[in-house]
């Protein structure tokens, strides 16, 4: 279950920020690891802010041990991006555990991370995959809206929703078809008295500023959040899942990059907070730094690269 504590989600940003934009402002490098031959990294990436971060991320500390790495970003939904690793387009990407339990597994929602973890991790091995090790940080669907639309309505938690006789809802088109998004809110929920709005060409965020929304689908490491701007409903019932993030990758690639690329992965995963994923989400969306320069500054600054 995620609950956003704005306030001290704004303090953890506001710091992380400052320390991230100082970073940036500095021009120091590390040099690069001595070369060595190993397997081609193709590094797939969906289509939203955090996902280009974070195939920085990976991209370059790999890359600072020796990797050959290819990015292919803004693949675009999870069923479109396990599509192209299915046909080895890819053969790494960044998905989230509870994303690949209910929406490519279909299978039950889990009771805590650790087991979303393990049901992800058995999935993707049945298949040819694996799975390294999940990130500290989840980052999960959530149930958003403008704070003065939900005093307004005297809602707190997504099950209060059912006392309003009708609202819109804005998300992704893929919301539309997932238990852990729409058909999560009509099905657990009994939300049916929801209207979807499928939102490609502008923000959720906008499309409630502009009220052509009543609420929608965020995540919670958005740095909109961070602010007492918007209120997220409390999720009682779990359906937006465990979502930490966990490296996919061949099998095929975990035995040939054997235990450097494991290693190096895992060790930039350990360190991605949810203060520290807020604070680059913000840094590439809000204050418009580059992804690449935004993992370049995060990973010199751990000594990853």
């Amino acid at each position: 279950m995620f609950r956003k504590h704005t306030r001290r989600a704004a303090k953890a940003a506001f710091a992380i920020s400052f320390g991230v934009a100082l970073l940036l402002g500095g021009t120091a490098t590390a040099a690069r690891q001595g070369a060595a031959a190993g397997p081609t990294v193709t590094i797939g990436t969906k289509n939203f802010t955090e996902q280009y971060v974070l195939g920085q991320l990976y991209k370059q500390a790999l890359e600072a041990k020796g990797f050959t790495v290819v990015e292919k970003e803004n693949i675009g939904s999870s069923e479109l991006i396990d599509t192209a690793l299915k046909s080895g387009k890819i053969n790494f990407y960044p998905e989230y555990t509870g994303v690949i339990v209910a929406d490519l597994a279909k299978l039950p929602a889990p009771k805590s991370a650790a087991a979303a973890y393990a049901a992800a991790k058995k999935f993707e091995e049945s298949r040819g995959n694996t799975l390294l090790d999940k990130t500290p940080f989840y980052d999960s669907d959530s149930f958003g809206m403008l704070t003065s639309t939900a005093k307004k309505l005297g809602v707190k938690t997504i099950g209060d929703m059912k006392k309003v006789k009708s609202f819109s809802y804005g998300g992704f088109p893929e919301c539309k078809t997932r238990i852990t998004c729409l058909l999560g809110l009509k099905q657990v929920y009994g939300l049916t008295q929801t209207k979807f709005v499928p939102l490609s060409g502008i923000s959720v965020y906008t499309a409630l500023d502009q009220n052509k929304v009543t609420a929608g689908d965020v995540f919670s490491t958005d740095p909109q959040l961070a602010g007492s701007k918007y209120t997220v409903l409390t999720d009682t019932k779990h359906v937006f899942g465990f979502q930490n993030v966990a490296p996919v990758l061949s099998q095929t690639l975990a035995t040939d990059g054997g235990a450097t690329l494991a290693s190096t992965v895992n060790a930039v995963s350990a360190k991605l907070s949810l203060k520290a994923m807020i604070a680059m989400n913000k840094a590439v969306a809000i204050d418009k730094k580059s992804a690449v320069d935004v993992a370049s500054a995060f990973l010199t600054a751990n000594k990853l690269k």
